[in-house]
C-alpha cells in the first residue's frame, strides 16, 4: 500500500512510449510485453500534429485497452491551453493513468486533479481512478520533489527526465554521474511519500546497445527504482528482467521467511540464516521480494 492511498502501488516495471496517433505501433503495443503503455501526445508529436494525435486517443486507448494485461496511461502536454485539451481527450473510459510532463510544483499537480476529477464525475469513471506518473525535469522540480510527491493520492510515481533535465541544466548529454545527485533526490521523495520511483542511468534514447540499457536498467533497481520508461519494443523485455526478482532471490527470500517464523515462534531473540543475521530490514526487504513476486504471478 503506499502512504498516500488505500489503493495498492501498481507493477509498473516496463512502461512504453508509443505516438498516440501511430496506428501501426499502437495496433501492437499492448502485445509487447510492457506493463504499461504511454500514449503520447508531448515529444513525440509535431506541434503541427498536435490536435491529430488527440484526435486519435479515444480509438487507440481502447486498442490497448483490448489487450487486457497492460495498463494505459497518456503523456499530455505541459503548456496549459495543450494540457487541458489533453486532459478532455484523454480521461475517458479505459485509461488508467496520465504521464505528466516537467512538474515543477505541487501547485501543478493539484491544478490537473481539478480537472480530472470534473471529468470523471462527467464521464462515468469512479472518482480517483485516474493516477498520475509525475515526471520531475528542471532543477526547479528537483526542488519541489518532495511536494510533488505527495501532491495528491493520485500520483503513482515520479522519476527523473533525464533528457529535459539535462537540457535545463545546460549540460551537451545526460550524463548519468551529473544526474545521479538528482535522480537520488527524486527516489527519495518517492519512498517518503511511499510513492513508486522509476528510472535508471543513461538515455531512453538508447535501443542499439541492448547491453549497455540493460545496464543501466540493472543499475536503476540497484538504485531502489521499480521500473523504467523505453521508447522501442527491444527494451521492454530488458526492463521486465531488470525490474522482475529473479527465481533466485525470490527462493532466498522465502526460506529467510520462513527461518524467521520459525524463530519467533520459538520465541527466539535473534536468528541467522545462511549464515547473517537477520533483523527488521532484513526481513523488510525480503517480505517486498515475495510480494512483488506473487502479484506478477497472479
Amino acid at each position: 500500500m503506499t502512504a498516500q492511498s488505500a489503493r495498492p502501488a501498481p507493477l509498473w516495471r516496463s512502461l512504453l512510449y508509443v505516438p498516440a496517433n501511430a496506428e501501426r505501433f499502437v495496433a501492437k503495443a499492448g502485445e509487447r510485453g510492457a506493463d504499461v503503455v504511454i500514449l503520447d501526445v508531448e515529444d513525440s508529436i509535431p506541434p503541427d500534429r498536435k490536435e491529430e494525435a488527440r484526435a486519435a486517443l479515444p480509438g487507440s486507448i481502447a486498442t490497448v485497452a483490448k489487450a487486457g494485461t497492460v495498463e494505459v496511461m497518456v503523456r499530455i502536454n505541459r503548456p496549459w491551453r495543450l494540457a487541458i485539451a489533453d486532459l478532455e481527450a484523454a480521461v475517458i473510459p479505459g485509461l488508467d493513468a496520465l504521464c505528466l510532463p516537467k512538474v515543477d510544483s505541487a501547485d501543478h499537480i493539484r491544478a490537473i486533479d481539478e480537472v480530472v476529477g470534473e471529468l470523471e464525475a462527467e464521464r462515468g469513471l469512479p472518482a480517483g481512478h485516474v493516477r498520475y506518473a509525475a515526471l520531475v525535469e528542471t532543477a526547479k522540480g528537483v526542488h519541489e520533489a518532495r511536494a510533488i510527491a505527495k501532491a495528491s493520492p493520485r500520483v503513482a510515481a515520479i522519476t527523473l527526465g533525464g533528457e529535459d533535465m539535462a537540457a535545463d541544466l545546460g549540460l551537451p548529454e545526460p550524463d548519468p554521474a551529473v544526474l545521479d545527485p538528482y535522480d537520488a533526490l527524486v527516489r527519495l521523495a518517492a519512498r517518503e511519500a511511499g510513492i513508486i520511483p522509476l528510472g535508471y542511468p543513461g538515455s531512453i534514447a538508447e535501443f542499439t546497445d541492448l547491453d549497455a540499457f540493460r545496464r543501466g536498467a540493472e543499475q536503476g533497481r540497484r538504485n531502489g527504482s521499480e521500473g523504467g520508461m523505453g521508447i522501442h519494443p527491444a527494451q521492454i523485455p530488458v526492463l521486465n528482467a531488470a525490474f522482475t526478482p529473479s527465481e533466485e532471490e525470490i527462493a532466498h527470500a522465502e526460506g529467510l521467511l520462513a527461518a524467521f517464523k520459525d524463530a519467533l515462534a520459538q520465541g527466539k531473540g535473534a536468528v541467522a540464516y545462511k549464515g547473517k543475521m537477520i533483523d527488521k530490514p532484513i526481513v523488510d526487504r525480503a517480505e517486498r521480494i515475495v510480494a512483488v513476486a506473487s502479484r506478477l504471478k497472479r
